[in-house]
């Protein structure tokens, strides 16, 4: 009887550790940075309100006909908030002080918020 409980043990323990195992890898997916683009990226998240007044601002002025903005949504798109957090760390920006909308120029600026990030596509598009 000693046996069979032991093997019984021995069984329940090692499926046990298959299953923890298993999880665990399948629940660590990498996560890696979304190759960076050139030029000015607009990192936004999908159902934002201040990435949507954003957005009408760029129409309202046709921004996007006067200059190139490459569009990385981050609140579902885990690899693209990756590189959001790396693109904040290049500006001295903390990853919990970081928000969307948030904007990189291309040349080392980053502008966070619907009142930086248009003023400096003003700018960019040499609206007045």
């Amino acid at each position: 009887m000693d046996k069979i409980a032991v093997t019984i043990i021995t069984i329940i323990v090692l499926a046990a550790a298959i299953i923890f195992v298993w999880y665990s890898a399948a629940s660590q997916t990498a996560i890696n940075p979304t190759p960076f683009p050139e030029g000015i990226v607009l990192f936004y998240g999908q159902g934002c309100p201040h990435c949507e007044e954003v957005e009408n601002f760029i129409s309202q002025n046709n921004i996007d006909q006067k200059i190139e903005i490459t569009r990385m949504e981050v609140w579902y798109n885990k690899n693209n908030a990756a590189t959001l957090a790396k693109t904040a760390q290049k500006c001295g920006i903390t990853t919990d002080t970081v928000g969307v909308p948030f904007l990189y120029d291309g040349q080392g600026h980053c502008y966070i918020g619907e009142v930086d990030v248009p003023n400096f596509l003003k700018q960019a598009a040499g609206i007045q």
